[in-house]
C-alpha cells in the first residue's frame, strides 16, 4: 500500500511537533514501596518532521507506547523517547503522561483510612544534545490566613490550596535521572502548608485538623518559600518551580505565589536559601 506520510513535501516547511494527543490509556505506576499501581493517563506524544516528510506515521505512537508495557517512572520515559525518534525517523521526541495518583490516607485520631487523589505529571523531550525529565505533582492542602487569626478575636478564615510543585532532577553516572518519590513531594507540600487533607475525617480527626492549621497559619508566600527551601537542600533536585493557590473562602478571587529556582553551579552557593 502506498505510504502517503513518506511521500515528499515542497513547501520546504519543518515542523517542531507533530503527533498525538488527549490519549486516555492505562498506564503502570511504580511507588516508592516499589509496588506497581495501575491508573489511567492521558498522554501526549509527538516528533519533529523535517520539511521534506509529508507526516508522521501516528500509528506507530500507539506501537511504542504499547511496547514499553506502560510502565513508566523517571528512569524509563527517557527510553521511550529515544524508542520514539528511531521509530519514527526523527531528531526529537517529546512526551506528558499526566495522571491521578492515589495514597492510602490514615485520619490523625481515629485512624480511618481512605484514598486521596493527587495529579500528577511526567514530562520529557529528547533531541541531538540532550535529554529532559519533569515530575509534576499537585497535592491539595488547607491553609489558615495568618492575618485574619492576628485581628480576629476568635477564629481565622481558612481555606483548601493547591501546591504545584515542577521539579528536575540530575541525572546519574548511568545516564538515568535521579528518583524522587511522588510520595516526597506529597510530603514536603503537607509539611509546607497549614494541615493536610483527608478523605476521611471523624469528629476527633475534625477537632485535631482545625487546630493543628490554627496553630500553622501560613500566607501563599509562605507556602512557596517553605517548600523551596526544603527542595533547594535536596542534592537530587537541580530546578524547580512552585507554585501555590489558594481558593479563598472570604474573597471573589484566588491568591497565589510561585517561586522558580535553579542550582547554581557554584559549590558554595548549593541552596536556594
Amino acid at each position: 500500500m502506498k505510504d502517503i506520510q513518506n511521500t515528499p513535501d515542497h513547501r520546504n516547511i519543518s515542523l517542531r511537533e507533530a503527533g498525538i494527543k488527549d490519549l486516555k490509556y492505562p498506564i503502570i505506576i511504580l511507588d516508592r514501596e516499589e509496588r506497581e499501581q495501575t491508573t489511567v493517563a492521558d498522554i501526549s506524544m509527538s516528533v519533529s518532521l523535517p520539511h521534506h516528510f509529508k507526516g508522521t506515521h501516528m500509528s506507530r505512537f500507539l506501537e511504542v507506547l504499547t511496547s514499553t508495557g506502560c510502565r513508566f517512572t523517571g528512569s524509563t520515559i527517557p527510553v521511550v523517547l529515544r524508542k520514539l525518534k528511531e521509530t519514527l525517523e526523527a531528531e526529537s521526541s517529546r512526551i506528558r503522561i499526566e495522571f491521578p495518583y492515589f495514597l492510602t490516607r490514615q485520619a490523625p485520631i481515629t485512624g480511618a483510612e481512605a484514598k486521596m487523589s493527587y495529579l500528577c505529571a511526567f514530562t520529557g523531550e529528547s533531541n541531538k544534545d540532550s535529554e529532559d525529565f519533569m515530575l509534576t505533582v499537585t497535592v491539595p492542602v488547607s491553609t489558615l490566613c495568618p492575618c485574619s487569626r492576628e485581628i480576629s478575636k476568635a477564629g481565622a478564615h481558612n481555606q483548601r490550596g493547591y501546591i504545584t510543585m515542577e521539579v528536575r532532577t540530575e541525572k546519574e553516572n548511568n545516564g538515568k535521572f535521579a528518583m524522587l518519590w511522588i510520595e516526597e513531594l506529597v510530603e514536603i507540600a503537607e509539611a509546607s502548608a497549614s494541615s493536610p487533607l483527608y478523605t476521611i475525617l471523624k469528629r476527633p480527626d475534625e477537632k485535631f485538623v482545625t487546630e493543628h492549621a490554627y496553630n500553622n497559619p501560613v500566607f501563599v508566600e509562605d507556602i512557596v518559600r517553605n517548600v523551596a527551601e526544603k527542595l533547594g537542600k535536596d542534592k537530587r533536585v537541580i530546578q524547580f518551580t512552585v507554585t501555590a493557590e489558594n481558593h479563598e473562602s472570604i474573597h471573589n478571587h484566588n491568591a497565589y505565589a510561585v517561586v522558580t529556582w535553579t542550582r547554581p553551579v557554584s559549590p558554595e552557593k548549593d541552596s536556594c536559601i
